[in-house]
């Protein structure tokens, strides 16, 4: 079941996100990148500017998305599934489910260059890679978009 995540489960959906992200830190050798090292106050306040879904299973939280819109445009973000229930379809219901909530708008995200999966994911949905940006040594997001009916 998905639905709009509440103020009281962020500390659990803060607790998915850092186990989730683990495969990502792999990819890239590292346990610097940014969704490791959220906080529970960040989190709040991405709360309180967009919207966070969640998808419960077995009385807990086992997915969530994060999106906000902003000047027409509908920013999707930390699309993360609890790795024992991946590749069962999880990952494409959450981010429709996101996309549902901002009908006909332009939707973006972005993904490490490694992420081949997810950059699959994406594309199967119809996004299509629009930029590419270097951070730093080893790592580059590709931006996606997609425009909604």
């Amino acid at each position: 079941m998905i639905e709009h995540a509440e103020r009281g489960d962020l500390p659990e959906i803060l607790q998915l996100q850092y186990l989730a992200y683990q495969s990502e830190a792999a990819l890239y050798g590292s346990r610097e990148i940014p969704p490791l090292k959220q906080t529970l106050a960040e989190l709040t306040a991405e709360f309180e500017s967009g919207v966070i879904l969640k998808m419960t299973a077995d009385s807990r939280i086992i997915g969530s998305v994060r999106a906000r819109e902003q000047d027409g445009t509908v920013f999707i973000g930390k699309l993360m599934v609890h790795p024992a229930y991946q590749r069962r379809g999880y990952g494409s219901a959450l981010l429709a489910a996101a996309e549902g909530c901002f009908p006909g708008k332009r939707y973006e995200l972005f993904t490490g260059i490694r992420s081949t999966d997810n950059i699959r994911l994406y594309q199967k949905h119809g996004y299509t890679v629009f930029s590419r940006k270097d951070v730093s040594d080893g790592l580059a997001f590709v931006y996606l978009e997609k425009y909604g009916e």
